[in-house]
């Protein structure tokens, strides 16, 4: 009997194995399937190439408004791997509708919105903001309570991430965006509203996303501070090859990306 069970034990673990074989290699070539299709879409347009997203012919439409209401408005903008972008336009023109309709919190009424090739219709979108986009707020949107490695290292274990050693990673990335590994026990209310942004913009990197969009980051800082975050964004894209977008009322800001938008009112068109 206990030999037949033992070969019973060996025949579900042989069982096992193969099934986790044919499971690897349905995901390799799942994986190899959308590369190629996303490969086939930059080989047909060569100014894709660069281009890790863009906003094709984008209206918005809130679904208790008049059927010719728009929030959004035919709005095509392109944006490329390792540069800083600034969106920028008055009260009321969609900037924040635009946003939600890039992080995918929102779908577009019309038009669509392509990441690395591909529609955001037709992905998983849960997936998309946990690994591609990286997304800092004005207000910061830290743990008041926590300190601030263990803001960083929430975002990591909320992304599943298999780090080894958690808090030496994000110390490593506290001290890229400027600060000391002496700050890294320190209550988030316990830091000025530079070193709070510091530790989102931290944050947004703890998983290493291609794409970094950041709503009004230096709104709260005096000028001398906007200026230092805007350094840690401007390395982001031109040492990291990452896409930065910076929705802001800034003229520091503007001056400084490489290339602005500028959204109008849909009436104003």
């Amino acid at each position: 009997m206990e030999n037949e069970k033992t070969k019973n034990d060996v025949l579900k673990e042989e069982n096992l194995e193969q099934n986790s074989s044919q499971k690897e290699k349905k995901n390799r070539s799942k994986e190899k399937k959308e590369y190629k299709e996303k490969q086939e879409v930059k080989e047909k347009n060569p100014s894709l190439k660069n281009i890790i997203l863009s906003i094709r012919n984008a209206s918005y439409r809130y679904s208790d408004a008049e059927e010719d209401d728009y929030a959004l408005k035919n709005v095509s903008f392109d944006f490329e791997s390792g540069k800083l972008y600034a969106i920028r336009g008055r009260s009321g023109t969609g900037k924040t509708t635009l946003l939600s309709l890039i992080s995918g919190l929102e779908k577009c009424t019309e038009g669509e919105i392509l990441f690395d090739g591909k529609s955001l219709k037709e992905m998983n979108l849960d997936q998309y903001r946990n690994s591609d986009i990286g997304i800092v707020f004005q207000s910061y949107n830290l743990l008041p309570f926590m300190t601030a490695v263990e803001n960083i290292i929430l975002s990591m274990d909320a992304n599943g991430l298999k780090i080894k050693n958690k808090k030496e990673k994000a110390i490593e990335l506290m001290e890229k965006v400027g600060l000391k590994a002496s700050y890294a026990n320190r209550k988030v209310l316990r830091l000025s509203g530079g070193e709070q942004q510091r530790v989102a913009i931290a944050r947004s990197l703890s998983y290493n996303p291609k794409m970094i969009i950041a709503d009004e980051p230096t709104g709260n800082l005096d000028k001398q501070t906007e200026t230092e975050i805007l350094d840690i964004f401007k390395k982001l894209a031109h040492e990291e090859n990452k896409c930065v977008i910076i929705v802001t009322h800034s003229q520091n800001v503007c001056d400084t990306v490489d290339k602005i938008y500028d959204l109008k009112k849909v009436q104003e068109k």
